[in-house]
């Protein structure tokens, strides 16, 4: 089972798209690092996270010595981020986050990352929600103010979701066609 260590970034956007819960069922473990949990979940929302499964893990020291190292490499980065980075990089696990100079960060230190909209098409691919509720839920994210994804992007996977909602809606209002009854043998 693959792990991913989160940001809070992705935890926002999640919630943004009202696609939390789908998220959570992906055949996938969500990890935040300790910290991260206690500035910025824990009072908000944190025990629901746990609830639908979501896993706090500590860092070894030499992890969080690593951790301050990137955050004093580049003060742009908050130090929660920093931890899960450590985290992703220490246990070899997937990093996710919408950050993009963290991004750009876990790629230096050969950390595979991804964000939201990869979240979105995993769970497309799975087939955890439907194109309608995906849909929905990525347009509620892209409206949203503060959205930082890539408009392309979201263009892409949004025709791509509607394209799929108009041929689930023919196929459902196609009348079902009973196939003709066999002829009887009679012994021929």
């Amino acid at each position: 089972m693959n792990v991913l260590v989160s940001d809070t970034s992705i935890i926002i956007d999640l919630e943004r798209s009202s696609l939390l819960r789908e998220a959570f069922a992906l055949p996938v473990q969500f990890v935040v690092p300790d910290l991260l949990y206690e500035r910025e979940l824990r009072d908000h929302g944190g025990p629901g996270f746990i609830d639908l499964g979501l896993r706090v893990e500590s860092l070894e020291e030499a992890d969080v010595q690593r951790a301050q190292h990137y955050r004093l490499a580049n003060s742009r980065l908050a130090l929660p981020d920093t931890f899960a980075l450590a985290l992703a990089r220490s246990r070899s696990w997937i990093l996710l986050t919408g950050d993009g100079l963290l991004r750009s960060l876990a790629l230096a230190e050969n950390v595979e990352c991804h964000g939201v909209l990869w979240l979105i098409d995993r769970m497309h691919a799975k087939c955890i929600a439907t194109a309608a509720t995906l849909h929905a839920g990525l347009q509620s994210l892209a409206g949203h103010p503060r959205c930082r994804l890539p408009h392309a992007e979201i263009a892409v996977r949004l025709e791509a979701l509607a394209n799929q909602i108009r041929l689930n809606n023919v196929a459902a209002s196609a009348p079902v066609v009973n196939p003709p009854e066999p002829e009887p043998n009679n012994g021929k």
